[in-house]
């Protein structure tokens, strides 16, 4: 069992945040578990070092049944007898909700007080779905929201390379902090936006990778369809990210591995990684993702993905320059 020395922190570019490189995600999580569960999971994570949270309000307040899952974090973290400065967090913030003119104030402001804090470590803006939006005008809420320390840096999820080009430089016009990390699906099947040339580029200039979407919601993981909710599918290739999951267990039986431990060990490979975004609900499955750190030492970075370079479902469907 590891240790908290056993995982590794990275700086999240000059922000200041140094995150350990296994998250917690929330997404459909906390409210599917025993509460003693979620308690005895979050507690041993962060005794492993792994204490950064993904939390965010998923849905609007017409949602029914209401979405709990970051209320219920609140809780969990009092039973594991968290302190605020024992773990980092990261919250969610969506466009659709963007206030022309109060900006995301009063958004955040409602996310933290369902969690139960007064600032969060990281927000990370959902998908720009309408090209009208004024990303100028984001950016610069952003700054304010900084400069009050609500928040110590931001990043974006599932953007496309253009969209993340133009805000850093409405931010360097504007001399507020730009976008730190870039949260992107990541995983042996779907690789064509992190693994492409576009977000090179932008790794290059000092971006940082969170991988999200590891295990595709579960379907490479499982022989049986998820129970729940995943994600959308980018190109479409959910049905050959189904047969990819065969080849992936026989992959990992022949690393004395799980199918889990490979796809959270992948993505500990891609050299801007800062942070891979896991969701367990279970702890056997927290202690997989914890495995998968050693995993990497012990197969090598390039066995590694040389093993998977078959999976690669997404390669020529998908464009490198996302959504």
């Amino acid at each position: 069992m590891l240790d908290t020395t056993t995982i590794p922190r990275r700086p999240l570019g000059d922000s200041g945040l140094t995150l350990p490189i296994l998250s917690l995600g929330s997404w459909h999580i906390y409210d599917r578990m025993h509460f003693g569960d979620a308690v005895a999971m979050v507690r041993r994570a962060v005794d492993a070092g792994a204490n950064m949270f993904d939390i965010g309000v998923y849905g609007t307040p017409e949602t029914t049944p209401p979405p709990m899952t970051d209320v219920l974090f609140s809780a969990i973290a009092r039973g594991a007898g968290l302190r605020r400065e024992d773990y980092v967090l990261s919250e969610k913030l969506w466009l659709e909700g963007f206030d022309a003119d109060k900006g995301f104030r009063p958004q955040l402001e409602h996310a933290l007080f369902r969690v139960g804090t007064d600032h969060a470590d990281l927000v990370v803006l959902g998908d720009v779905r309408d090209p009208a939006t004024d990303l100028a005008a984001v950016v610069q809420s952003l700054g304010e929201l900084h400069a009050e320390g609500l928040i110590s840096a931001w990043g974006v999820n599932n953007w496309s390379a253009t969209n993340i080009e133009a805000v850093k430089a409405y931010a360097q016009e504007r001399a507020v902090p730009g976008p730190k990390m870039a949260q992107l699906k990541y995983s042996v099947a779907r690789r064509a936006i992190p693994d492409g040339d576009p977000f090179a580029a932008l790794f290059a200039a000092g971006l940082s990778l969170q991988a999200s979407d590891v295990m595709e919601g579960g379907v490479l993981v499982k022989p049986t369809p998820p129970e729940r909710e995943v994600g959308r599918d980018p190109g479409e290739i959910r049905g050959r990210i189904e047969a990819a999951a065969r080849q992936l267990a026989a992959i990992a039986e022949g690393f004395g591995a799980t199918p889990a431990e490979i796809c959270v060990a992948f993505t500990l490979t891609h050299p801007a990684l800062v942070n891979t975004l896991v969701g367990t609900s279970k702890l056997s499955q927290l202690e997989q993702a914890l495995n998968a750190v050693a995993l990497v030492d012990r197969i090598g970075a390039g066995t590694l993905r040389d093993a998977v370079e078959p999976l690669w479902c997404d390669r020529g469907i998908v464009d490198p320059e996302g959504p």
